[in-house]
């Protein structure tokens, strides 16, 4: 059996863990995200241990264990998306808020992972810094862990015990195999299969080096866990190793090292106990789902609505804020509910179902009416024109971005008509392509004054086969490139005429419209903000590389600063996500660029 004796050493970890995670999510620690995997080892650890003791005594029941993770879990979570969902509503754009709500819905049903790999793949992006739940893509690994782990037990018991070990060896060798092989990177990040391996490899420490058989028990041990506790801290807290794979790989195979290893010293060794098992550092880890749960949700929050930037002072204020919202939920909500004797089970099911309904319930309906529960005069929603159709988990028919997605029914080939219709002059010819920003390029056309005079077509790269490109590209009499500029590659296989040739430019309008919603702006035409990080540097690029060919979007909003208009001389978003157009968008810079596209096209 193996020793069931409260080891603070691991709440010491969770500490050190649980810090670099806030870092990060901070802005100030590239590699505090591994965080992460420290609790995934550690996870693993204890619940293999709590479960093969259950099984070594024939106590094991699965559906006590579900009720411990559900303890565990699930009333922290709702409460925490509760709060978010709430500050949603009060402060965010119906974009924002509709996107928010899908992450309530798959957080509370365990698979925000899933969610994050659909919407948001590039865990680094700067967009994430702004969802308030895009932290539990974490919870939803291990809780899908937590479903299917119980099994093996629950098959293995008894005289079968003895096959545990092997069976967990061999998936460890599966999903390290299927996470080195893979080269999906975002997959490699999200999904279960790919990070099964750090949890079960906490798991296999639990059972191979338990109290009972471990025999490294060699004087110079402890010294071996000095340089693993000063690697890890090396790894979480310096950026050395450019490789994600490598860092994942050395932060889970040293993280395990110190659960065995500590498990021989935390009682002891004074040194060990005062770097680790300090009492500063037990409370942290024994608040550190708290601390988690909560810390993207100011900090996202505080973005959102409150900061330009967070500053170092602002950083340690918010982090403040974060401790004291994690002591008291902690003390009236983690506590109690795990507390058979103050909260027992069926009320347990009660709150929890009755929660997960009301909260799930009220996200899916705010996100099915995209988000548009009020009126926002600078995106000309109102009670009488608020969107009447519902989302139903579809991109293509998302509220928000039918105005973008519309353009797509221009996917069609010109009409044959060379000589115009009852003697009046045939329309003049307009091939638009790129991906969505080639869709806003084709919105600016068809708000222009001279949309009536232009037969305008649309298409994206992969959904045209080449000879419908080079037919689209001969018979177009202007083709006007999106964000997918062509290449010299591209020109000569398509046999493009660039004397027909327009180069629409990239736009930006910062990181987060939230910020300038929240505000009492005097002057919209003169409020302005920064572009995200490169923009301006690779539109000057472009701008060089392409000449007079080169339609310059930026250019038209930016003051000598390089800042852009957020709003239209009336008052309205030109962005609604901060890259593509709102109508009242696309009406402004048609109005901005008309004497300019009439010289292109040669109208009077």
């Amino acid at each position: 059996m193996m020793n069931k004796i409260y080891r603070t050493d691991i709440d010491g970890l969770r500490a050190i863990a649980i810090i670099p995670v806030i870092l990060f999510h901070l802005g100030y620690l590239s590699n505090g995200y591994l965080g992460v995997d420290v609790f995934f080892v550690i996870s693993g650890y204890l619940i293999t241990g709590l479960v093969y003791n259950e099984v070594e005594e024939n106590k094991f029941s699965v559906l006590k264990f579900y009720e411990r993770r559900v303890r565990r879990i699930f009333p922290l979570v709702l409460f925490t998306t509760l709060i978010a969902f709430v500050l949603g509503l009060i402060f965010m754009l119906p974009d924002d808020l509709e996107n928010l709500c899908q992450s309530v819905f798959a957080s509370n049903f365990s698979s925000n992972n899933i969610l994050m790999k659909i919407t948001s793949a590039d865990y680094w992006a700067v967009k994430n810094d702004y969802k308030p739940l895009m932290h539990t893509w974490s919870l939803g690994v291990e809780e899908q862990f937590y479903l299917l782990y119980p099994m093996i037990f629950f098959f293995f018991k008894g005289d079968n015990k003895k096959f545990i070990l092997p069976l967990l060896v061999f998936l460890t060798i599966l999903s390290l195999a299927a996470f080195l092989q893979s080269t999906d990177i975002s997959a490699k990040f999200y999904f279960l299969q790919y990070r099964f391996f750090e949890l079960s490899i906490g798991g296999i420490c639990a059972l191979y080096f338990s109290k009972s058989n471990f025999s490294i028990k060699y004087s110079k041990s402890h010294y071996v866990l000095y340089i693993l506790l000063s690697v890890l801290v090396f790894i979480l807290f310096f950026h050395s190793i450019n490789s994600n794979d490598i860092k994942i790989l050395i932060t889970t195979m040293v993280t395990a090292g110190i659960l065995v290893l500590g498990g021989l010293h935390f009682e002891n060794n004074s040194l060990y106990r005062f770097l680790i098992s300090n009492k500063l550092f037990v409370y942290i880890g024994k608040i550190s789902f708290s601390l988690y749960m909560w810390h993207q949700i100011v900090f996202a929050f505080s973005r959102y609505f409150l900061l330009d930037e967070i500053t170092v002072s602002y950083a340690i204020g918010l982090s403040l804020v974060v401790f004291i919202l994690s002591i008291f939920t902690y003390v009236t909500i983690e506590n109690p509910f795990r507390n058979r004797k103050i909260v027992a089970t069926k009320p347990l099911l009660i709150i929890v179902s009755f929660s997960f309904i009301i909260i799930t319930s009220a996200s899916l309906y705010v996100y099915m009416v995209g988000g548009s529960i009020k009126d926002v005069p600078e995106l000309g929603i109102n009670k009488s024109n608020r969107p009447t159709q519902f989302n139903f988990f579809n991109s293509s028919s998302n509220i928000n971005i039918n105005y973008n997605e519309d353009i797509k029914n221009l996917k069609k080939p010109f009409s044959d008509n060379k000589l115009g219709i009852a003697g009046k002059p045939h329309k003049i010819k307009v091939f638009v392509i790129g991906d969505s920003f080639g869709r806003d390029v084709a919105n600016i056309l068809l708000e222009s004054t001279f949309k009536d005079t232009i037969e305008l077509r649309y298409s994206d790269y992969w959904s045209i086969t080449d000879d419908e490109l080079k037919s689209m590209f001969n018979i177009a009499d202007f083709i006007f490139f999106g964000s997918d500029y062509p290449t010299k590659e591209q020109i000569t296989k398509y046999n493009i005429d660039m004397n027909k040739v327009c180069i629409f430019g990239t736009k930006d309008f910062g990181n987060s419209n939230g910020i300038h919603f929240n505000r009492k702006i005097g002057d919209y035409s003169k409020y302005r903000t920064t572009l995200k990080t490169g923009v301006l540097e690779k539109n000057q690029k472009f701008k060089k590389e392409w000449g007079d060919k080169y339609i310059d979007l930026i250019g038209l909003i930016a003051d000598p600063t390089g800042k852009v208009l957020v709003f239209t001389p009336e008052g309205k978003f030109i962005s609604q996500d901060t890259l593509h157009l709102t109508k009242f968008g696309a009406i402004y810079f048609a109005q901005l660029l008309d004497s300019r596209l009439r010289e292109i096209m040669k109208f009077k």
